[in-house]
């Protein structure tokens, strides 16, 4: 049994009373109001015009409602039903609870002056008085409970509508979606493109700490393949970002229009793939570019190095790694031999051997093709 309903069973209201107190419900109710504009300002617009109509209205039903508690005949789960709703109705109107509980606080007071002035002059015994203040009070703490619940539910309803509209946004960006669709998305998740966008990958369940570390407007997802979280921050600074991520295993993608974060993702996947060592994609560029087309790679270095095809394949994994090293440093002896740990001497020999395999070493088309063909240390043997 509700507080309200147990003071009301010791409230004996004869039918005089209640006629008494009726007759001063709809005066009662318009104090109220009045009260409620003068001393809640946030009310102060919102009870004009036809909401205003339609708050007095609920005000004189609540007061009906208790009027036929305390005479006995039931009204309150309908009063807290529509103190439920109430709550709900003031998250739409971007008001906070404690507007309402102001509201109800006021009316409490007005409320109980307005009926004591209609019940004592009808007889209602003093002994009576004390327990019909108790009935007041009870009454709108119940009523304020029910608001306060309604309001905490459209809250968390809308919370929850909010991140999922939140994360098909998120979704739709790594998808590549229509500036259109991108468009719609964001609007309906009432949030403001940047300019830019970077996307980090990192573990799932690095995700969500890492986030809380971000600017506020930062998408996150945390339930993708492979255990993978992703973060997609607005307009950020790509120094402090990467060091926000220290300690995380990270992949940083390059910043990109916002509707282009897809981009972002793309190149960050490929990053992951190609080593987990990288962090930051912009310090990798040359490796991302020559493993963008695996096949046409493998296609190149087949080509390209087909003279050391024909070699053992400890001397031609040892011919590459003095060829790249000579094409690096440009050709000087001192520097190739002190990369490779070998001696000069040991250079020159093997440059000899690498000159016999191509006879156009030195021609630009052969330096740039021979680049390109050894710029990834081999993994093969």
């Amino acid at each position: 049994m509700s507080n309200a309903m147990r003071r009301a069973t010791e409230l004996a209201l004869d039918e005089k009373t209640v006629a008494a107190i009726r007759a001063v419900l709809k005066t009662t109710a318009d104090e109220v109001v009045r009260a409620i504009i003068t001393e809640v300002p946030s009310y102060a617009n919102a009870l004009s015009g036809r909401m205003g109509g339609t708050i007095r209205r609920a005000v004189r039903t609540a007061l009906g409602h208790y009027l036929d508690l305390a005479g006995g005949t039931g009204g309150g789960a309908d009063a807290s039903d529509a103190a439920y709703e109430l709550g709900r109705g003031e998250v739409r109107d971007g008001r906070s609870m404690d507007a309402l509980l102001s509201a109800y606080r006021v009316g409490a007071r007005v409320a109980w002056r307005g009926l004591a002035a209609g019940a004592v002059p009808a007889g209602l015994a003093a002994a009576e008085v004390a327990k019909f203040a108790e009935l007041t009070f009870a009454y709108i703490d119940e009523l304020s409970a029910a608001s306060a619940a309604g309001h905490a539910d459209e809250l968390a309803a809308r919370g929850l509508a909010h991140e999922r509209h939140l994360e098909q946004l998120a979704r739709d960006l790594l998808a590549g979606a229509s500036g259109e669709v991108l468009l719609t998305s964001a609007g309906r998740a009432n949030w403001q493109p940047p300019s830019t966008m970077t996307v980090v990958l990192l573990p799932a369940f690095q995700a969500r700490p890492a986030y809380r570390l971000l600017d506020p407007s930062t998408l996150v997802l945390d339930d993708l393949p492979d255990s993978t979280g992703v973060l997609l921050v607005p307009d950020g600074d790509r120094p402090h970002l990467l060091r926000q991520l220290i300690g995380r295993n990270a992949v940083v993608g390059p910043s990109r229009p916002w509707m282009r974060a897809s981009a972002s993702y793309e190149r960050a996947v490929r990053a992951r793939s190609l080593s987990p060592e990288i962090r930051d994609t912009e310090e990798h560029l040359a490796a991302l570019v020559l493993s963008a087309d695996p096949d046409a790679y493998a296609d190149l270095r087949a080509r390209v190095l087909a003279p050391l095809l024909e070699l053992p394949a400890t001397s031609a994994r040892r011919l590459e790694e003095t060829l790249r090293a000579w094409l690096l440093h440009h050709g000087r002896r001192e520097e190739v031999a002190a990369a490779l740990f070998v001696h000069p001497q040991t250079v020159r020999y093997r440059m000899g051997q690498l000159r016999d395999l191509f006879p156009d070493l030195g021609s630009p088309q052969r330096v740039l093709e021979l680049t390109l063909a050894v710029g990834l240390p081999s993994t093969e043997g």
